[in-house]
């Protein structure tokens, strides 16, 4: 039986291995129920597959041994590849957990493995504290850990794929007494499981209902725990139907797969802008509550507090911290030109006492800025960042932009910025790359060049600024070195600095960096940065997510009604969302001109209304002590950072940066602006 369908103006092709796979039973397929009785340990049973005499895409699921149920699958080849519909009725109370299994015909040591938002390739670069082929190439996760509920496989050697995602109605989830072995479940959910498998060296799709996470369950920072199998009861006489879509493709590497699969989810899951009745100009009017609430002027450095607060309190601290969590002059610069555009004294006044203290005070010796200051302890980081001097660098140069347009000058800022400049053209590799951490003596301390492209978005200012070309020679060198070790081998990495592992901040800001210098040139060149910013711009995108997760009641994110999509998981190692996007949307925006890609923008928009949600006013606290700080550690799955857990957030946070990317969020356009103007 040969199929050959094309996907939504894909290169889709559900051809005949996904069909030739239900001619094959049980080489290719197979299933099994898990029955629990309270009180016992679970009895498995694997399932026969007996098609039925009609001949009409169904299958009888059965045991040798009489069981309390009947089972049915159903399967529909259609345009989009093999519907399965699975069809379980009790024939008397059961609590179950059902599997499937479907082999890809893939040899596993030729595969690369993708679950949105959480596991790429092998996940080798994460650390064996965290869910990575270090501790075995077999994994089941439960669906909400997910971006979109779907794991792919991807075959290098024969350039082919096969995917299954599920495509139910997530509507419920509910509480479980414990979090590892064989629990029962309080009530009704709608999350599931999926993953791959090894099967005898050849690579498995695995999915099933309702959740099951092994060989391993991620609980935590660098925490594995036991594996968990979630048991839900079905009265007798009652019948659930679960349904998953397998498809299969080609793809001429693991970017391009990734590339299908997101424009594939995307499609099937059709992420709407969330109804947030919040315009803008509220966002920003509530944000800017704590530019004021968080000031802080009794030392030599004045800052907004946004850095390991409480959230019951946040209680403003003498942590001082420029870029990465801490974001201080990107948000003075904020409040400064919202200062001017709303006439608040109060905002022009605290924002001009903080540059001028760093003017004064915030640089080290050897002219790098203090990027992260303790005052509480008297401690100063000897260690700098490549990611927080080039974040600090960003925001000074967007406030010397603004001045300089309402004529007024800081030349004494500007040699500070070209002196760090040319310090950056020391720091830089042969091979394009920075170090992702280093000291004031120029000494490497992290020679990692994952956090490379944060240095790329200054020096390309610089080059606009100053109309110095070693700046932009440089940036090109540090696209150089993404294409050849980020973008062309689809490893995104090293970018936060509080892991060190498989992240979003990685792709998007390869993204980012590819999309300043397409900004600033012309033709092929100009053409050929637009082509990466595009496929890092996927990668970004496959944080984040394209459906709702459920949550339980009582859980505080679920009973305020927060929608999850739109917003994007962090890392392996940090499995929580986050409103992580800064200048992204504008990268999307400008992507989906440049490539006539509608879905670019759109998503734009779900992300622009999505990330509205958790706003803190008066009367929608949403778990936060003060209006305007914005939360950041939200726990969307069975994870916590430290404290609380699924449906609730750290009792530590760090409104600094969230109320940042929210902002840049806000004010689009930030980058071309300041490519557009000429600098006299």
């Amino acid at each position: 039986m040969s199929l050959k369908y094309l996907l939504c103006g894909m290169a889709f092709v559900a051809c005949a291995t996904i069909a030739e796979a239900f001619d094959n039973v049980p080489e290719s397929i197979s299933a099994s129920i898990s029955l629990k009785v309270p009180g016992n340990g679970a009895k498995h049973y694997p399932l026969t597959f007996q098609k039925s005499q009609n001949n009409n895409g169904t299958y009888y699921l059965e045991n040798s041994e009489k069981m309390p149920l009947t089972m049915s699958q159903n399967i529909v080849t259609g345009n989009d590849g093999l519907r399965i519909s699975v069809s379980i009725t009790a024939l008397e109370d059961i609590y179950f957990n059902y599997n499937q299994q479907m082999a890809t015909g893939f040899r596993h040591d030729d595969c690369l493995f993708y679950m949105p938002g959480f596991w790429y390739r092998r996940n080798l670069r994460s650390p064996k504290e965290a869910p990575s082929f270090h501790t075995s190439d077999s994994w089941i996760v439960s669906e909400d850990r997910l971006s979109a509920p779907l794991t792919g496989i991807f075959c290098e050697k024969k350039q082919r794929f096969m995917a299954v995602n599920r495509l139910d109605q997530f509507a419920n989830s509910t509480l479980a007494t414990h979090r590892e072995g064989e629990i029962i479940l309080s009530d009704k959910t709608s999350l599931g499981h999926t993953g791959f498998e090894n099967k005898g060296g050849v690579a498995t799709l695995s999915f099933g209902f309702p959740y099951r996470e092994a060989p391993k369950s991620y609980i935590r920072k660098l925490t594995l725990a036991p594996a968990v199998t979630a048991y839900q009861h079905l009265k007798k006489g009652e019948t659930i139907l679960l349904t998953w879509q397998i498809t299969e493709g080609e793809a001429e590497d693991y970017s391009d797969f990734v590339r299908h699969t997101w424009e594939y989810c995307y499609d099937t899951y059709s992420p709407k802008p969330v109804d947030t009745p919040y315009s803008i100009e509220y966002m920003k009017q509530t944000l800017s509550q704590f530019f004021v609430s968080s000031f802080v002027d009794k030392y030599p450095l004045v800052y907004n507090s946004g850095i390991h607060l409480r959230t019951d309190a946040c209680t403003s601290n003498g942590q001082a911290e420029v870029g990465f969590i801490g974001r201080v002059l990107l948000n003075a610069f904020n409040a400064w030109e919202y200062g001017w555009e709303c006439n608040r004294e109060d905002l022009k006044t605290n924002s001009a006492k903080i540059f001028d203290s760093y003017l004064k005070n915030g640089f080290t010796e050897a002219g790098f800025i203090k990027e992260s200051v303790n005052f509480d302890k008297n401690f100063e980081d000897p260690v700098h960042s490549i990611r927080r001097q080039s974040e600090g660098l960003y925001a000074i140069f967007h406030f010397l932009a603004y001045e300089k347009e309402k004529g007024r000058k800081h030349p004494e800022w500007e040699q500070r910025l070209k002196k760090m400049l040319d310090m950056f053209l020391q720091l830089q590799n042969a091979d394009g790359s920075f170090p992702r951490k280093f000291r004031d003596d120029f000494t490497i301390v992290d020679k990692s060049g994952g956090s490379t492209p944060s240095a790329t978005v200054p020096l390309v200012m610089g080059y606009k600024y100053f109309k110095d070309k070693r700046y932009l020679d440089s940036a090109k060198r540090t696209a150089d070195y993404l294409e050849k070790e980020l973008i062309s081998k689809a490893d995104y990495f090293s970018s936060t600095l509080d892991a060190n592992c498989e992240d979003k901040e990685a792709s998007l800001y390869a993204a980012t960096a590819t999309y300043y210098l397409a900004l600033v040139t012309k033709g092929e060149e100009h053409k050929h940065y637009a082509d990466l910013a595009k496929q890092a711009a996927y990668f970004a995108l496959s944080w984040y997510y394209l459906w709702d997760v459920p949550f339980a009641p009582g859980q505080m994110l679920g009973d305020i009604g927060l929608k999850t999509r739109g917003w994007g998981n962090v890392s392996v190692e940090n499995n929580h969302i986050d409103v992580f996007v800064f200048e992204f949307a504008d990268v999307l925006r400008w992507l989906s001109k440049e490539y006539k890609e509608s879905r670019f923008s759109n998503f734009a928009e779900v992300i622009s209304t999505s990330m509205r949600q958790l706003l803190p006013y008066e009367g929608h606290m949403c778990g936060i002590a003060k209006v305007g700080y914005y939360p950041e550690v939200v726990q969307h799955t069975s994870w916590d950072y430290g404290k609380n857990g699924k449906g609730y957030y750290n009792d530590i946070f760090a409104p600094g940066w969230t109320v940042a990317s929210l902002w840049e969020l806000f004010t689009p356009g930030r980058a071309e602006t300041f490519m557009e103007n000429n600098y006299k």
